[in-house]
């Protein structure tokens, strides 16, 4: 280790080494590089390959001792150290020095660990969109305490002061793209997760969706109650109305807690049923409960007016109400609203 113990300048004993790696280090931790500037740091001072692995991104950074990554093979680790946060083995840090590691090299991979574990708390272990399922999940289940949960929520990359917004998303686009179209500036995370993919994110604007893709999202600043309402607004969403805020819903929200046949056996949703048989009227239909005016329910339709009153005379007949009193149009977006929650 002569040459780290003349780069450490003049080193009369092992202490004194020490002291200056640790220091080394500090200044380091004072100036918040990241994980590629502690790799490069590190191999230039030990003047040897050194690496740093996270386990939740599977990502390795070897790095040569003149700061380019190590274009060699790897070659077995001369000395390693497990990368831990909060008791947690998160990755780990290593040498590739030929022949034995060198009497400092335990000193230098300690604080190289403390250092990356910090770095993985203040900025999460990638940089990418798609994140670990596992992480993701621990983050809106019920079943996670909350110090796993801020555990994770660090991980990947969320500061603690911030809130998490959790959406619920079905698309038909890669869900990393629609992630990164809906917080390009601010951290944002996503996974598949069962048959449905979820976007974790500090904020979320709903007008960046991209066409055909349908999601819920959560308003609680809990990612676990935020994920169940985003889940919940998501069977509210349609062609019509494709993405659909849970606090927007109000007490519409009441319908998705009704067992799924004792909707069914509504007649109010039975009749939907039949009226859905035929697409235009089931179109007709849902443009006037959505705009609870006739005229302008045709011009949403392109049809005149008359046209548009003929179908829905034909369509109350099916319902057995009339559709345009007042309470007749509520009953109407009540049983369309519980028709399309429980077609499936």
């Amino acid at each position: 280790m002569e040459a780290l113990a003349e780069r450490l300048s003049q080193l009369d004993s092992h202490v004194q080494g020490a002291v200056r790696v640790v220091a080394f280090y500090d200044a380091l931790m004072r100036r918040r590089v990241d994980l590629a500037a502690l790799a490069r740091a590190s191999a230039g001072l030990a003047e040897c390959v050194a690496g740093i692995r996270l386990h939740g991104t599977g990502q390795a950074i070897r790095v040569s001792p003149d700061g380019r990554a190590s274009s060699t093979p790897p070659s077995p680790a001369s000395t390693t150290v497990p990368i831990t946060l909060d008791d947690e083995e998160i990755g780990e840090v290593w040498l590739e020095r030929p022949g034995p590691p060198g009497s400092l090299d335990d000193v230098l991979l300690d604080r190289l660990a403390i250092a990356a574990a910090a770095v993985a708390e203040r900025y999460g272990p990638a940089r990418t969109t798609m994140a670990d399922p596992a992480l993701v999940e621990l983050v809106i289940s019920p079943d996670s305490d909350e110090t796993a949960r801020a555990r994770a929520l660090r991980l990947l990359g969320f500061a603690a002061d911030l809130p998490v917004r959790v959406v619920a998303v079905r698309s038909p686009l890669p869900l990393d793209q629609v992630a990164g179209l809906l917080c390009p500036a601010r951290p944002v995370k996503a996974a598949p997760l069962a048959d449905v993919g979820v976007v974790l994110a500090t904020t979320v604007d709903p007008t960046r969706f991209p066409a055909g893709v349908h999601a819920g999202i959560g308003a609680a600043e809990s990612p676990d109650r935020s994920w169940q309402e985003a889940r919940t607004a998501l069977r509210f969403a349609t062609p019509r109305e494709p993405v659909v805020h849970y606090d927007g819903l109000g007490a519409l929200a009441l319908l998705a807690l009704v067992p799924p046949d004792v909707a069914r056996d509504n007649a109010d949703v039975a009749a939907i049923a039949l009226v859905a048989g035929n697409p235009e009227d089931l179109e007709t239909l849902d443009t006037y409960c959505a705009t609870g005016s006739l005229r302008r329910a045709a011009e949403l339709l392109h049809l005149h007016h008359s046209s548009v009153a003929r179908r829905l005379e034909q369509i109350a007949k099916t319902l057995g109400f009339e559709l345009t009193e007042p309470t007749g149009l509520i009953r109407a977006r009540l049983a369309l609203t519980a028709w399309q929650l429980f077609r499936q």
